[in-house]
């Protein structure tokens, strides 16, 4: 959190300082924010990928609960008739619950997975329609940033404000000068 605000502290003090520059020379700095989140909401899209995964997250929980009631009967029957079993026996009825779980846990870790990939399946697309959708909005708007409103993240820059590969510049001539 603390990093956070720092870089949001920092990415300001960087604007205005090119602000300042930038004024001198040409239009006025626009920026701007956007409530990512209230877009994505007002998406029908986005709304019907929550539901079909708020669906498979229930269908997944409810054949894991299933599961797990008849894992702890078989536990509980077989405590119940551990003393009347033979040591072989009790060995054989162990193992074959220990691989019960491992089948439990696996099934639970598998539909984690499937889950999450599902996630990013749905919601590519939706990042995508909403990144074009502020790259659009922004040239039309003539802005030179856009800030997430509720995560300080630049969404979109002007490119003539994009210093990377100077600085990368810079730093390779710093690294080839101590050599």
């Amino acid at each position: 959190m603390k990093r956070i605000i720092l870089t949001g502290f920092f990415a300001l003090f960087m604007l205005s300082f090119s602000f300042n520059a930038y004024s001198q020379k040409e239009k006025p700095m626009k920026i701007g924010v956007v409530d990512v989140e209230a877009v994505v909401k007002a998406m029908p899209e986005a709304v019907k990928a929550d539901q079909d995964l708020k669906d498979l997250q229930k269908s997944y929980n409810d054949s894991l609960v299933k599961m797990q009631e008849d894992f702890y009967k078989r536990i509980e029957q077989y405590q119940k008739q551990r003393g009347m079993m033979a040591q072989d026996q009790q060995q054989k009825e162990e193992e074959s619950l220990k691989n019960l779980e491992q089948v439990l846990i696996k099934y639970r870790d598998d539909r984690l997975q499937d889950i999450q990939k599902r996630r990013e399946e749905f919601l590519d697309p939706i990042r995508k329609k909403v990144k074009d959708a502020i790259e659009v909005v922004s040239k039309e708007e003539d802005m030179n940033f856009i800030f997430d409103k509720a995560n300080a993240i630049v969404l979109f820059a002007d490119e003539k404000f994009d210093f990377t590969y100077k600085v990368i510049d810079k730093m390779k001539r710093e690294k080839s000068n101590k050599k």
